[in-house]
């Protein structure tokens, strides 16, 4: 019956798929922002409507979120699309094909129909910045959730993704203006304080652990260069191994930031992420379901072990795998070395083999979905992963 099933939905992405490229591509040449995707997703909602489904549009008060529920009983899998850009680079990292991915596969389960179990889609708002994952678990998105899954585009087929604790801050600094030629001694320099406190961080950055990160960028520095700035603004992101570690190294942050402007005799105000990501728990016995059922579609992976020590980034899919059995495994969009959030990555995200790499990853997950849904012993694997905490790197 499994088997059946598979081929059945393999069948339907690959009937969709001019549809589910096509959504990929024009999401790639529209790219939003965090909070602002209403354009993509009101283009998988559109799709959805157009098959029949019926998708909840700004579920969990989020404009640009939504969900969909397929199927009426049985064991529940989520499975998500991420669809913001970045600033000035797209989609550099790739989310135009997350978001086709996931409406893939959802859309491949609910074409086959008659499945023992439900699926919950889940359009899911600012990845890059804004944590709208960690918004919607604390809204209740995932709750009676039993496993839920996503795919990332990458340079590797990866079973699971290293992923740190994370947050963000924004730091302005107050000082006062004055003419800098004519009456220099009567101001009190901003843009000083934000030096003085970049090059803390720096020196910081010497005497932390491997990994660890601290990386920022002046967002403003004054208005004119014969004026004292009476305003500088800067923005770090701060990541470390689990919750109580990026705590603590938050703490040392703040003393450098403060430190700077005390120095400069200025002010500075800390403007905190209302939510963090938490580091990823990758559930062991479904990543590696989804690796064998990628693997029968002719996908090579690189084995997590080789990954070169500290690679790692962040996302918010940490949040939800604190709450429920999550994988984030990625998938090859590109050939060589190519990192994510560049130029060049934003051109594997439409590119022939970017494209190939999303009908992959979305039959991959829609079979995983059906091996969850049919295989009690996988079920309770997953569940004792869960509660152990198998899989977490």
């Amino acid at each position: 019956m499994p088997n059946e099933l598979k081929a059945r939905v393999c069948q339907a992405i690959d009937e969709l798929s001019p549809e589910i490229l096509d959504v990929a591509r024009k999401i790639h040449a529209r790219p939003e922002l965090a909070f602002e995707e209403h354009y993509a997703a009101d283009l998988l909602c559109g799709v959805l409507e157009r098959h029949g489904l019926a998708p909840e549009r700004g579920a969990y008060d989020l404009e640009t979120s939504f969900r969909c529920d397929i199927g009426s009983e049985g064991p529940v899998v989520a499975i998500l699309s991420e669809y913001d850009a970045l600033p000035e680079l797209g989609h550099a990292c790739g989310h135009n094909l997350i978001a086709a991915m996931g409406l893939g596969a959802a859309l491949g389960l609910a074409k086959v129909g008659g499945l023992p179990g439900r699926v919950r889609y889940l359009g899911t708002p600012a990845e890059e910045h804004g944590a709208g994952k960690a918004v919607m678990v604390e809204r209740g998105a995932f709750g009676g959730v039993d496993a839920a899954m996503m795919v990332h585009p990458a340079t590797a087929d990866l079973e699971a993704m290293p992923a740190l604790a994370f947050t963000g801050v924004k730091a302005i600094f107050r000082g006062r203006a004055a003419h800098a030629s004519v009456a220099p001694d009567r101001g009190i320099n901003a843009l000083d304080a934000c030096v003085s406190a970049y090059q803390n961080v720096a020196q910081l950055r010497q005497h932390i652990a491997p990994f660890e990160r601290i990386h920022g960028i002046v967002t403003y520095g004054g208005a004119a260069p014969n004026v004292v700035p009476e305003r500088s603004e800067a923005e770090y992101f701060i990541r470390a191994k689990s919750e109580s570690a990026l705590a603590a190294l938050v703490a040392r942050v703040k003393t450098c930031l403060e430190a700077g402007a005390m120095g400069a005799g200025a002010t500075v105000e800390l403007e905190w992420w209302g939510q963090s990501y938490l580091d990823l728990r990758s559930n062991d016995s479904l990543a590696k379901r989804y690796r064998a059922n990628a693997e029968a579609l002719g996908r090579s992976f690189f084995e997590v072990s080789d990954i070169p020590p500290g690679l790692a980034g962040s996302t918010d899919m940490g949040n939800v795998s604190y709450v429920t059995p999550s994988i984030h495994p990625t998938v090859a969009i590109g050939v060589g070395d190519i990192p994510i959030h560049t130029a060049c990555f934003a051109h594997c995200a439409a590119s022939e083999t970017g494209e190939q790499a999303t009908i992959d990853a979305a039959k991959a997950m829609a079979m995983t979905t059906i091996d969850f849904f049919t295989d009690s012993d996988l079920r309770a694997a997953v569940a004792r992963d869960f509660l152990t905490g198998a899989g977490s790197l």
